[in-house]
């Protein structure tokens, strides 16, 4: 049998959360709706959870109050897409969400070494295709920040947008989110 005779389901986000409901995945298993797919994520080494653990504390300093910075906490894309980024940052409080999963991050960041390429080619063009303007991937491979901004349509790209600047930041560097751009970050407080 060949790949392009195998039959596939799109789910929607609303079928997700259905089964998830209705436990019909195990605790602890770690998936996510991307465009339609049920997509296993990658095992978290020491590595990563550093990193994830380092981001979620520049940012909540840098964005204060009136902001809530979700660590691998769904949100609510489109229709076909509920990803668990490593994190989200949002306008609010985690209250304001209990009814529902955020759908309009001002910034989101993952962290990548076995994902790099998924990170920055379909998890890309997904958030692109979204409108997130601001989209940081913590690049542990090379041990560098990589800033992606400005989301604009292509139709090569997997979901029909890609962004359209990438920035790519090291240790010495400062970096400052398009919501707050008068808050700037020290690159060395997001890498290892």
């Amino acid at each position: 049998m060949t790949l392009s005779s195998v039959r596939t389901k799109h789910w929607t986000r609303a079928e997700y959360e259905r089964l998830v409901d209705l436990g019909a995945f195990r605790p602890g298993e770690r998936l996510e709706l991307v465009g339609g797919a049920l997509v296993v994520r990658e095992p978290q080494g020491g590595p990563h959870a550093t990193a994830v653990g380092l981001a979620e504390d520049a940012l909540r300093e840098a964005f204060g109050a009136g902001w809530t910075v979700r660590a691998q906490s769904p949100i609510a894309l489109d229709e076909d897409s509920e990803p668990e980024p490593d994190i989200a940052v949002v306008q609010g409080t985690r209250r304001d969400y209990r009814r529902g999963h955020p759908s309009h991050p001002v910034l989101i960041v993952e962290v990548a070494d076995s994902s790099l390429q998924l990170d920055r080619r379909e998890k890309a063009s997904l958030y692109a295709r979204a409108r997130i303007a601001d989209y940081w991937i913590v690049n542990l491979v090379d041990g560098i920040l990589e800033v992606h901004r400005e989301p604009v349509a292509d139709p090569d790209a997997p979901y029909g947008w890609r962004y359209g600047s990438m920035t790519t930041l090291r240790g010495g560097d400062a970096v400052a989110p398009l919501a707050l751009p008068r808050r700037t970050i020290p690159v060395s407080d997001l890498l290892l």
